[in-house]
Parts: structure tokens; sequence; C-alpha cells
């Protein structure tokens, strides 16, 4: 445990606390995209769209520091990897909500179940964020508690893909099929991002204690 608190002296924190205010943004942006299907309004998505930017900029500071530091807390190759799986979270919860407006989905059950695993597994991430430091095996658990989701997010996906096909009726409803398919097709990938987060999250507590 002193190895840990030894590598996380104050100038190096710093990567540590840009990487907590992206697991921040990612929660954020999953409640977000959440409320937004539970009740779709223009101020959401703008609101939405604002916290996609503001999570952008901590990314950039994140890569500058990284371009201007010899010695970093973690392999900067898992630093690097951690804040593009944040960021990419946060990508794919805006997008969403752009992508129904362009193709003029409304939200159904299938993408609310999702989105609030998604919300639940970004809180995951971010509590093992918070952890890191001082809780490294604390941190572990809840990398695994955010794959069980991501893992139940593919169950549910797979489910809301078997009902989208069931029984198509004409040539309107299979163009609503499919335009729903690439919503649902961009929710799993969302998945994948947090469950890439969740690994490098698992790859770091090993490589740390």
């Amino acid at each position: 445990m002193r190895r840990i608190r030894d590598i996380f002296r104050p100038r190096q924190d710093r990567f540590l606390q840009l990487l907590i205010q992206q697991a921040e943004f990612a929660v954020e942006a999953n409640e977000m995209l959440l409320k937004y299907l539970n009740k779709p309004t223009d101020k959401i998505a703008s609101q939405l769209r604002q916290t996609e930017k503001d999570a952008d900029e901590i990314r950039r500071i994140l890569v500058d520091e990284l371009n201007r530091t010899f010695v970093t807390p973690m392999d900067r190759e898992d630093i690097h990897a951690l804040s593009r799986n944040f960021d990419d979270v946060v990508d794919y919860a805006y997008s969403t909500t752009e992508e129904m407006e362009i193709l003029g989905i409304a939200p159904n059950e299938y993408l609310k179940r999702i989105a609030s695993l998604l919300r639940d597994a970004s809180v995951e991430l971010h509590l093992g964020m918070l952890r890191l430091k001082d809780h490294p095996g604390v941190t572990n658990e809840h990398a695994q508690r955010a794959k069980a989701l991501e893992n139940r997010v593919e169950r549910v996906y797979r489910e809301a893909l078997a009902d989208l096909f069931d029984q198509p009726q004409d040539i309107e409803h299979i163009m609503e099929i499919l335009k729903l398919r690439e919503v649902y097709r961009h929710l799993s990938n969302a998945a994948d991002r947090g469950d890439e987060a969740a690994n490098h999250l698992s790859d770091i507590v090993v490589k740390l204690t």
C-alpha cells in the first residue's frame, strides 16, 4: 500500500485527478442520456452537447500533461488508453441523442434499460477511480461490477434485436427496424468502451500492487 502512496506524489496526482474528472463526465453524460430517453427535449440534448465539449477539453489537457511529463504514476499507455475510453463513453452518450434526432427515433423501453445499465456502469468506474490511490483492491471490485453491468447491456441488446426482427409488417416497418438497429448497435458500442475502461482499470491495479 505504501508503494502506491509513494507513486501518487502531488505533481503526479494531476493525472489521477484528470482521469477522475473524465469519469465524472462519463457519469454525467449517461445520466443525461437516460434523462433524454425518459423525456426528449432540445434543452437536454443541448446540455449533453456541452458536457461532451467540456469532457473533450479535459481530455486535451490530460494529453498535453502526458506529453510534457517524463515520469508518470502509471504507464503512460494505460493513462492514455483509459482517458480515451472515458472520452468515448461521453461521445457515445451525446451521439446517441444526435443519431436519434437525425433518424427520427422515439425512445423505447429497451433503449431506457440499456441507458440505465450504462449509467450504473459509469458510476462503478467513477467510484473505482476515486479509490485507486488508497484502496486499489476496492477499485478492482468496482471494475468487475462495471464489467458485469456491461455484460447485461449485451443481453438486453440481443433481446432488443430479437424483438425488433419479430414479424416485420411492411416496408415502413422495415425502415423503422433498420433505424432502431443502428441506435441499438450504437449503445452496444458504448458498452464495449466501458468494458475496455474496466479492463484497463484492472490492469492498472495489477501493475501498481
